[in-house]
Parts: C-alpha cells; structure tokens; sequence
C-alpha cells in the first residue's frame, strides 16, 4: 500500500510539474530568436539587425472612430520579430469619451495596465464561487494588475480621451470578447439555450444574435 501511494503521489507531483511548466512561455535557450513569423523559425543570427528590435509610432493615437470608442496598437513578435520567444506583448490602448473595452479575458497573459492620460476605470471579476468584483478608477501615473485568465473590463471616464499602455507576460496572451462570443458564434449557439443561460427571452437573445 505504501508502494503505491508513493507511485501517486510522485505521478501527481510529475502532472503538477508538467501543468506548472505549460502554463507560460518557455524560457528562452538562446540570446535572441528572431521570428520569421508569429511562430515561425529563428532568423540567421548573421541577418539580424538593429530593425528587428525596433519599432516607431507608440506615440500616435489610434483610430477609436468605431463602436467601442477603443483602438489598440500592438507591439509583438509579429511587429517587432526581435520579441519573438521573450514571452512579452506590448500594446497602446486608446480611449475616446465614453469608449471602453467590452467584458474579456487573456487564456495566457496577465495583464499590467499603466494610464498616460486621462482617467479609467479598470477591473476584473473572480472565478466561482465568489464572482467578486475588483475596479479602480485610474489617473496618470496609476497602475493596475489583472490576473491572468479572469475577465474584465475597461472604460474611460475623462471628458477627453485617455491613453494607456498594457504589458502581456505572453507572446501570445490570447483574447476573448464574452459579447462577440456568445452571441456571434458561428455556427450560432441554440438561441434556446442562451435565454435559458441569460434568463431572457429567446427574441431578445435572436436579436443580439443578429446585432452581433
């Protein structure tokens, strides 16, 4: 009996090791890996140039002309090849009056939100069973933290745009709007099933369906 609770208990040991070292970015092996690609092999080191580590332009706001008022510019591995490997993603988010980011999540990320401009409020809901709540309302030179996996939401306060920069601790953070989905899943998620989810009725949830 002590054989085999030994032999489960090192299995057990190995899988949470093994979950433990998939759950980021590996380190790197080498000094740089120049992508070819998002995910593509390493660029001869002999090629590489200063560019490859560089990029221009944070400084310019983006375009928020849509419906959530928000535009995102993304430094990657797929704008910058020099970051590819280094498990990091760089981006500026731009707010217009009213704008914000709909309720998300990063699968693969935790995210570091530092505000340049303006004021947001930003905050991210726990997992079950608690489903608690956790928002700040942010002005320059603030910053916050959200865990890696959990949903939230981002929006602006200021009479005028605001502007913030946000770090990835992933190459690949991954993004999921809940919105777009739930209700713009193709092929569509049974309308039946969703008003019984969201407690609506099927016509309102046909209509978000159509909207999305």
């Amino acid at each position: 009996m002590a054989s085999k609770n030994a032999i489960l208990l090192i299995t057990l040991a190995l899988f949470n090791f093994m979950c433990i070292s998939f759950a980021f970015d590996t380190t790197p092996l080498q000094d740089f890996c120049v992508g070819t690609s998002q995910f593509g092999a390493c660029k001869d080191p002999a090629t590489v140039t200063p560019n490859d580590f560089f990029l221009s332009g944070l400084h310019l706001p983006g375009n928020t002309s849509n419906p959530y008022g928000a535009s995102v510019t993304v430094v990657s591995s797929t704008t910058v090849p020099g970051l590819n490997g280094l498990g990091l993603t760089f981006m500026r988010a731009d707010l217009a009056v009213g704008g914000f980011f709909p309720p998300h999540f990063h699968s693969r990320a935790t995210e570091l939100v530092v505000v340049l401009e303006g004021s947001m409020e930003v905050g991210f809901i726990t997992s079950y069973p608690q489903y608690k709540y956790f928002s700040k309302v942010l002005n320059k030179g603030d910053v916050f933290v959200v865990p890696v996996g959990l949903v939230h939401n981002v929006r602006n306060l200021n009479k005028g745009n605001s502007v913030a920069m946000v770090a990835f601790n992933s190459q690949n953070p991954g993004i999921t709007n809940l919105p777009n989905a739930i209700f713009a899943a193709k092929p569509a998620v049974d309308s039946g099933y969703l008003a019984g989810a969201f407690q609506l009725d099927k016509k309102t949830i046909e209509y978000l369906q159509r909207k999305f």
